[in-house]
């Protein structure tokens, strides 16, 4: 547990006074500075202002730390070094924290260049003491990750992982996918590195072992079997078309295929295959055959399968160009379930091994581990590493970077995919940046853009009015920062676009220039910018005006704006562009940047379609068949009662609700373009 050493028990820091004269130059905090490039281009200026007369921000940044030496702890213990204005610049741990802090206080000793950047934008030292160095390594990377120092090593993309979960909290256990809390009763399987690969896994389950997937309410609910139990895709508990043993049954098959008991399972379907055959039950026969073809689809989409690892993550980094890639595989019960690539953010000055040992910490600081991580690199501090992790799990954990065989086999694999990553980040990022700049002279922007927001709306006849933003950066689409707008305002006449939009903006720049509270509008992406460079909305040239007037009314100056208007019977590539006080502009329909100002429109469409949906079908969903026009009593139970649910309903096409009993063509017609409408 870690405990702080102060005598106030409600400060969880020891808190050290700045040095005299030791406010940081905007030019020297690491929140307004430039590339490593520019610093290191800056450091013999500093180095002379500084080390010459003993004065300026190194001077000051020396201080500061030389008085936190003097009250600082012998014993195991985190540190963080502040700037003037309270923002963190550094998370770092220690056996010993006295000692640690005075290798930053002496002024003669050779630094790194970003040691010494560092050392001059610091003015404050707080410290936390912990009981053990483990302790201190947990809290080390606890507060990285919630802090993100900007000289730190920084995890990215820290999204959850999905398992597979078989519940336990009924007589018919359901699989689904989860993520976050494992607070539901059953048994989880995972991590899988995406939602993709657990539902591809699921797909092939349900086809194996007849396993339910639908939720408990809808179970309760049926009366007859669902199209899953026609397709063989579930073994119908529902209605009992299975016997508790029989079900059971299916369920311990799959928990053993999970489990890495895969081979004995595929004897044991085989088996019967055979004895079914044997009896001439061809049609049993079939059944099984299938269900072991869908094992081995499952076994077959997971490429690589070690022979003699159990359970393990392997991670490879590889550094080009002054970024890292850190390639993750996930193996447990023998089998691969996926890779995931990372790009941590860190100095161009940072060996491969710190980068790694750094993203370590991080990424299990909310992961469970396994039994063995394989390294490509060899990092500092595996044993301080391999006994915070044996804590967290509750056993032993291995960190080796193994040297031969079959591990160091699946190390040398994940090094090659990690390569491959970095290498299509750096030319998409190379692309990208050549892309903003030509958008840049294009269309006359005072710089190229570090944020493109696009904005449009979706409405059916101003029902389920939703407007949404799409952001864009040098890395590409920034889907973390994108945010839909349900339309609130009741005033607004159904189908104003205008209104619509007016709204939108209002709601995302009032948060923007009144945010609520204190960095309630951080970027979650590091230090991405929240204001845009670059606003582009979907039509003409009064669409512009009317955004225009709503930036005035908001005392909006610095922001660009730009909408797209489509081409003559919505020709893409016939696009004309309008600026304020600007003659319209058409690009050559090949030209890029007129390619990338479509796939920035297009994106923005598919948010707001894919929103607009969503909300519609939870709409239809609430309010049943209520709502269809001309679709009366009897031929609603008629539906139901052919298609079993809503939901089957939704799904089908016009010529199967056309086989409905008292259902005519023109009524399937109208039942379709009910769950299926064109958004305007």
């Amino acid at each position: 547990m870690v405990h702080d050493s102060t005598d106030n028990p409600d400060d969880r820091a020891r808190k050290l006074p700045p040095a005299a004269a030791s406010d940081t130059p905007p030019d020297l905090d690491p929140a307004t500075t430039g590339g490593d490039d520019e610093d290191d281009a800056r450091l013999p200026d500093i180095l002379e202002e500084s080390g010459a007369v003993g004065e300026g921000p190194l001077a000051s940044g020396h201080e500061a730390i030389e008085h936190a030496v003097r009250l600082a702890p012998t014993s195991p213990g985190v540190y963080r070094m502040l700037n003037a204005n309270a923002d963190v610049l550094y998370v770092g741990k220690a056996k010993n924290v006295k000692k640690r802090l005075s290798n930053y206080a002496r002024q003669n000793a050779p630094q790194p260049a970003r040691i010494l950047r560092m050392i001059a934008a610091t003015v404050t030292v707080e410290i936390v003491s912990t009981n053990t160095e483990t302790e201190a390594l947990l809290l080390e990377a606890n507060l990285i990750k919630q802090l993100r120092p900007r000289f730190n090593v920084q995890l990215r993309d820290d999204k959850s992982f999905p398992y597979i979960l078989i519940t336990g909290d009924h007589w018919a256990p359901q699989i689904l996918k989860h993520r976050g809390a494992q607070s539901r009763p059953g048994r989880y399987f995972g991590p899988f590195a995406s939602a993709g690969a657990v539902n591809r896994t699921i797909t092939a389950l349900q086809r194996a072992f007849l396993i339910r997937s639908c939720t408990d309410s809808f179970f309760e609910s049926r009366t007859r079997p669902c199209l899953l139990y026609q397709i063989r895709r579930c073994a119908g508990p529902c209605t009992r078309e299975i016997d508790f043993g029989g079900y059971t049954t299916l369920v311990r098959e799959a928990s053993d295929f999970l489990s890495g008991k895969s081979h004995a399972v595929k004897q044991e379907l085989a088996g019967e295959m055979e004895k079914a055959a044997g009896e001439l039950e061809f049609e049993r026969a079939a059944l099984y055959r299938d269900r072991l073809a869908a094992l081995s689809a499952i076994q077959s989409q997971q490429g690589i399968n070690p022979r003699t690892v159990e359970e393990a993550d392997v991670f490879a980094i590889h550094q080009e160009g002054g970024f890292f890639c850190v390639e993750v595989f996930f193996f447990r019960t023998g089998q691969n379930w996926g890779n995931r690539a990372y790009f941590p953010r860190a100095e161009k000055t940072f060996t491969p091994e710190e980068v790694l040992g750094s993203f370590l910490a991080q990424f299990y600081d909310d992961k469970p581990p396994p039994k063995v991580i394989l390294l490509s690199h060899e990092i500092e501090e595996s044993e301080l590493l391999a006994n915070a992790l044996a804590i967290k799990a509750g056993h032993k954990v291995e960190v080796t970077a193994p040297k031969r065989g079959e591990k160091k086999e699946l190390v040398i694999h994940a090094l090659t995919n990690a390569r491959e990553a970095l290498g299509r980040k750096l030319a998409d990022t190379a692309t990208q940046s050549r892309l903003l700049d030509a958008m840049a002279a294009t269309l006359s922007l005072p710089h190229s853009p570090k944020r493109i927001e696009v904005y449009d709306n979706s409405h059916i006849q101003g029902t389920n009015a939703v407007g949404a933003m799409i952001v864009a950066g040098p890395d590409g689409f920034v889907k973390n920062q994108y945010r839909k707008f349900n339309i609130k305002s009741e005033g607004i006449t159904p189908g104003d676009d205008f209104a619509m939009m007016r709204e939108v903006l209002e709601r995302r720049f009032k948060r923007l220039i009144n945010p609520p509270e204190e960095g309630a509008v951080k970027a979650k992406d590091d230090d991405f910018p929240q204001w845009p460079d670059l606003v582009i909305i979907d039509g003409g040239r009064g669409q512009l005006n009317a955004v225009r007037e709503i930036f005035a009314n908001l005392g909006l100056t610095q922001v660009s704006l730009m909408s797209v208007a489509k081409g003559p019977d919505r020709d893409a590539g016939r696009e004309t562009l309008f600026m304020p006080e600007r003659e319209a502009i058409k690009l050559e329909p090949r030209d890029p940047v007129l390619y990338f100002i479509q796939r920035l429109r297009d994106e923005a469409h598919r948010f707001v379609i894919g929103s607009h949906r969503k909300l519609r079908k939870k709409d239809i969903r609430e309010a049943g068949l209520q709502e269809i026009p001309g679709i009366g009593p009897s031929r609603k139970r008629a539906l139901l009662h052919h298609f079993g649910t809503l939901k089957e309903i939704e799904r089908a096409s016009i010529a199967d609700l056309g086989k409905v009993p008292g259902v005519s063509a023109e009524s399937a017609r109208r039942i379709f373009e009910y769950f299926h409408p064109q958004p305007g």
